[in-house]
């Protein structure tokens, strides 16, 4: 791609001009990316090594995870290490590797929303048919499809976004964002890619029509439930999915529906941050908080720390 352009580098959008507050930036987005990681490591650890959570939601739960990590470290750590070292330079090829792992891993994201929603509506509304619906075999088919599907589709968006000529290597944000690269493209080549995001967009419609339909027979489904604990207990597996759910879907259409400034703005930079650091740090909290088992298995392997603490 790279004999398509006389661009080598770019140049990405710093938060500020001012040292001080360069140095509060790269702190700031330390604590959240270690955060993040530590939450999504923590639900690895305990889906993988717990037993009763050897279950189809908490597999998709544990890849999604995995996406959450890959996300947050697609752009977070060079935004750090610009801030921590005064520059802003991207070279050509780390940005064509950010556009292209960003969309892949928010793609799996999706995926695994859209698989994880299909889940919750076969234990609610056809619990009697799961065990034999949601196999093992099943599950890790949808798992690979999931995986190579973003896979495909990230290389069709970093084709699509990098086979045009670039008039300018200034890019107004704090990493290399598709819209903003499209700004500055400067052939019609870029029409390829236009084309691309507009099916996406229609794929990723569909993706949340089927999402929300699941949940308006989830909801049903549950309200007719007549004991009021059990109407608790399927609540409390769908509530937190749901919620992440709609986190995704908040913060992404904020981020791409919003018009895009011919300069770059506050808003811009917030909305970027937002939909690609907020979702992965707090999908672990949401399940932490809101899913029984998650919690049970939690405060068991703390006091599984605190005993190997306490030996030592």
């Amino acid at each position: 791609m790279s004999n398509l352009t006389t661009v080598k580098e770019f140049l990405l959008l710093g938060f500020s001009e001012i040292r001080e507050f360069q140095i509060s930036h790269g702190v700031f987005f330390l604590a959240f990316y270690f955060a993040t990681l530590a939450g999504n490591l923590l639900i690895i650890k305990l889906i993988a090594f717990e037993c009763h959570l050897h279950k189809p939601m908490y597999f998709f739960l544990l890849n999604l995870a995995l996406a959450d990590i890959g996300s947050v470290s697609v752009t977070i750590p060079k935004s750090m290490a610009n801030s921590f070292f005064n520059t802003r330079l991207i070279t050509y090829s780390e940005c064509v590797s950010q556009v292209f792992f960003l969309i892949f891993f928010m793609a799996t994201d999706l995926a695994f929303l859209t698989v994880m929603a299909y889940d919750r509506y076969v234990a609610i509304c056809s619990p009697l048919h799961y065990e034999t619906l949601m196999t093992k075999e099943f599950c890790i088919q949808m798992a690979a499809i999931s995986w190579t599907g973003a896979l495909f589709y990230a290389t069709l968006h970093t084709f699509g976004t990098f086979a045009t000529s670039f008039c300018s290597k200034v890019i107004n944000q704090f990493f290399c964002e598709i819209p903003q690269l499209l700004k500055i493209s400067c052939s019609d080549h870029y029409q390829i890619e236009v084309g691309i995001l507009g099916f996406s967009g229609c794929l990723a419609f569909a993706s949340f029509i089927f999402i929300i339909s699941s949940y308006v027979q989830i909801f049903r489904a549950v309200m007719k439930i007549p004991s009021v604990r059990g109407r608790k207990k399927a609540f409390s597996t769908c509530i937190p999915h749901f919620l992440v759910v709609f986190l995704f879907i908040l913060t992404t259409a904020f981020a791409y529906l919003k018009p895009i400034s011919n300069s770059a703005t506050d808003l811009d930079l917030a909305a970027a941050a937002i939909y690609s650091v907020v979702p992965p740090l707090m999908n672990p909290i949401i399940y932490s908080m809101r899913n029984k088992e998650i919690k049970i298995a939690i405060r068991k392997y703390f006091c599984f720390l605190k005993t190997a603490f306490c030996h030592i």
